[in-house]
């Protein structure tokens, strides 16, 4: 069995995996990343000392649910062209700050990089390096916590729920990059570590090989299991 993440589908060259949340998607060789971990485990599978693996998309360091890998270069080529081509169905589920009215709605931006830190902002869409992020949410429940949020990302911009949330005074439990002050999570002193309430519930895309349309659901980390009411409608 894999250490330190969850293989929720391979068929083929695609797997689909259930990132953790604290552990980066991609780093340099000599730093832990669940691409490195994914590596190790299907070149100790193969009985080989390499293994090659494509990423066609990320999940930030703190969240946490499913991702796409290849494990052949054509098929991570055609799965690139599908997030390219916007093709790729993502969903997320959030826990953010208050009360988001209305209940349903459309949340139109344009994000901009913050220079020297990674981080982004809110820009106008004249502003030099702006590009359009635009989200689909409903909220599902609400509680003393806050909303939990179902969104659809229609673009795939840097830390674009994080950013276009806050923006609007509903910051994501335990995103302190984005000013919350509401801890999210296991505690560790380790910042790396910790995760904030964003997790890529589901995916669905086309099959490189075959072309069949895919739909990967991942379940949900216990810590979400902590916010009252949220737990029956999360069906851990």
């Amino acid at each position: 069995m894999p250490d330190g993440f969850e293989i929720l589908y391979e068929d083929g060259p695609v797997l689909v995996v259930h990132k953790p949340a604290g552990v980066a998607t991609q780093a340099p060789p000599q730093f832990d990343s669940l691409e490195l971990r994914l590596r190790r485990f299907l070149a100790e599978r193969a009985g080989t000392d390499w293994a090659y693996l494509g990423v066609p998309h990320r999940l930030d360091r703190p969240v946490s649910g499913a991702i796409i890998f290849a494990t052949k270069r054509r098929a991570a080529v055609k799965v690139s062209r599908q997030f390219e081509r916007r093709t790729i169905e993502k969903t997320y589920w959030a826990i953010v700050e208050g009360d988001v009215e209305p209940a349903e709605g459309t949340w139109r931006d344009h994000l901009g990089k913050v220079y020297g830190q990674p981080r982004a902002r809110i820009v106008e869409a004249t502003h030099p390096g702006a590009r359009e992020a635009v989200l689909h949410y409903r909220a599902l429940r609400r509680g003393a916590w806050g909303t939990l949020l179902e969104i659809r990302l229609e673009t795939g911009r840097t830390h674009q729920i994080r950013v276009q949330a806050s923006a609007r005074g509903r910051i994501l439990l335990g995103d302190e990059l984005y000013g919350s002050t509401i801890a999210f999570g296991p505690a560790t002193e380790d910042a790396r570590r910790r995760s904030i309430a964003l997790h890529a519930r589901s995916i669905a895309f086309n099959h490189p090989v075959h072309g069949e349309r895919v739909a990967v659901e991942a379940p949900l980390p216990k810590e979400w299991s902590a916010f009252e009411g949220v737990v029956p409608i999360l069906q851990f």
